[in-house]
């Protein structure tokens, strides 16, 4: 059995899954397998990830690839990742899952960094950092774009809830806390994040929506079947 299986949603994704898959290939960690489940892209998104040895699986909105690519997945080890997140170093995977041991992690996520240049983007990654780490004890929080789980803890919250539309990967954290299993956040690597929907939707408006979001589900919990906003998974269409 390999011991890491990577998990990677995507829809059209040609534009970032390629420097993705380079940050994985290039890792000093060798155990693992890389798991593209993809929600039907119109683009060359499957071709690229069979170029770079990825295994295709039928994906669709976020939670439900994640759970199909699990369900076909190798590994003791879930690493969930989005198309759009860059490994920061070399030794990303054996410096993460060395810390994961020894911090005896059921599941676990990684501080951010964004893929940007920009005053504001910093102070936003880094205000989201100080958030996470300020309530990890109590109300955990883990992007979707990072979350490792061991796959004994994955399959005993039956994977992501696919009833929840919006901040499916909170819920999924939060329900294994409930469960009593260990959650952390790994502080060896930042990942790099893309801030690809900060400029789409701008930087303060979606800070806003997260902040309405954030105390609607601390009030009346997960947002089921409804998406509180507008969302398009993914890249561009075509």
């Amino acid at each position: 059995m390999q011991q890491l299986s990577i998990i990677i949603p995507t829809k059209n994704e040609e534009e970032h899954l390629p420097r993705l898959l380079a940050s994985i290939k290039e890792q000093s960690f060798a155990d693992y397998e890389v798991i593209v489940a993809d929600a039907h892209s119109s683009d060359g998104t499957r071709r690229i990830a069979k170029e770079w040895g990825a295994r295709v699986v039928e994906g669709g909105m976020p939670g439900p690839g994640r759970n199909r690519g699990a369900l076909d997945a190798k590994g003791a080890l879930l690493l969930f990742l989005d198309a759009d997140v860059v490994f920061p170093s070399h030794h990303f995977l054996r410096d993460t899952l060395l810390e994961l041991d020894e911090k005896g992690a059921d599941v676990a996520t990684c501080r951010v960094s964004p893929l940007s240049k920009h005053p504001i983007d910093k102070a936003f990654h880094g205000a989201y950092n100080a958030y996470v780490g300020l309530t990890a004890s109590f109300r955990p929080h883990a992007p979707g774009f990072c979350i490792l789980a061991r796959r004994h803890t994955h399959e005993g919250l039956h994977g992501f809830d696919e009833e929840v539309a919006f901040a499916e990967d909170m819920d999924y954290v939060q329900r294994a806390k409930r469960l009593g299993k260990r959650f952390k956040i790994l502080k060896s690597h930042p990942i790099k994040v893309s801030v690809r929907r900060m400029e789409k939707d701008g930087r303060f408006g979606i800070a806003i929506k997260y902040v309405f979001a954030e105390l609607r589900m601390i009030v009346r919990g997960p947002f089921k079947k409804k998406m509180p906003f507008p969302y398009r998974m993914g890249g561009r269409d075509t």
